[in-house]
């Protein structure tokens, strides 16, 4: 029987960067990410300044942060996503996840999972390792190709280069996931390469740009399905996407307060009734992070791994 699994973590992963900078390797799939005219030098000296306003943000407002340090070799641009490369859960497992990218499959380190279980009070029971989908050339980037309402156990994914149907079975099997898969599209009509910059789902609140979901039965689907699951579901504009409004993630502050941590960027973007049902949701926890929205194409959900391990103590190891 799978263990029941809340939908907010307390805790969240995050990898400081080393040596950040945009990814040659990951724009022709990322139509978020810009021209940059900085040298790498100074993209990494920005993107570190930032690391530490997010990190403070999330402290300040009662979400309890491990940092792990990215490591200089081999050079992992987009280390500061660590959410594509693991998933955590309820039942102790850890998803090791296949990427597109060649240079960001170096950023899955088993050595950040062992110190949750050695050193930082959690338990882990099981590795599962979705990365030998790499060698067919599929691939399945974490949560931001899922989207996982964790009590319902379902997970939303947009089909993408980034997210084929094979790894995404294969997690549903072994995860006991129920799927929901769908194509998104940009303006220009550019498949949305993750899930988690067009959707966000707390406990109460959803919010979707379903204008990206050109299939009109396909976005019915996804509708119905969050209403169905009792979510109170908050459109966003296509403006509101490029602003990353959709890459936001809920969490829970150790005083039990929702916390709904999103970019200064995204948070702009929202007109006055969404900013208002959000605060009532819950505590708004922002940062300034516009080099790394630029250089890499990501925002704030995709720099927070969610730990939703069990304790140690919970677990019955006696650690």
């Amino acid at each position: 029987m799978t263990r029941p699994e809340s939908q907010l973590a307390d805790t969240v992963l995050m990898i400081r960067p080393a040596r950040f900078e945009s990814n040659p390797l990951t724009a022709g799939s990322n139509a978020f990410m810009e021209d940059m005219n900085e040298s790498p030098a100074d993209q990494q000296a920005a993107a570190a300044d930032e690391f530490e306003r997010l990190v403070d943000a999330l402290e300040q407002n009662g979400v309890r942060v491990v940092v792990a340090d990215d490591e200089r070799e081999p050079h992992t641009p987009d280390a500061v996503f660590p959410n594509n490369w693991v998933s955590f859960h309820a039942d102790g497992r850890v998803v090791l996840y296949p990427m597109e990218a060649v240079n960001r499959r170096t950023e899955r380190r088993l050595d950040v999972v062992e110190r949750l279980d050695r050193e930082l009070g959690f338990h882990v029971s099981e590795v599962v390792d979705l990365s030998g989908h790499e060698d067919n050339g599929h691939f399945l980037e974490g949560t931001g190709s899922l989207v996982l309402d964790r009590p319902n156990r379902i997970a939303y994914a947009c089909l993408s280069s980034r997210t084929h149907l094979d790894p995404l079975g294969d997690f549903a099997q072994r995860m006991d996931y129920d799927v929901i898969a769908f194509d998104a599209v940009d303006r220009d009509g550019v498949p949305i390469y993750h899930t988690n910059v067009l959707m966000s789902l707390g406990e109460e609140l959803a919010l979707v740009c379903d204008e990206s979901i050109p299939r009109a039965e396909q976005r019915d689907a996804v509708i119905e399905r969050l209403r169905d699951t009792g979510h109170d579901v908050i459109r966003l504009s296509y403006a509101q996407l490029e602003s990353f409004a959709g890459n936001m993630l809920e969490l829970k502050a150790r005083d039990g307060v929702r916390v709904v941590a999103m970019s200064d960027q995204a948070f702009r973007s929202l007109d006055d009734a969404q900013r208002e049902r959000l605060e009532a949701n819950g505590r708004i926890a922002r940062a300034d992070i516009a080099t790394i929205e630029r250089s890499a194409g990501g925002s704030v959900r995709c720099m927070l791994a969610e730990v939703h391990l069990p304790s140690s103590a919970a677990s019955g190891d006696g650690r």
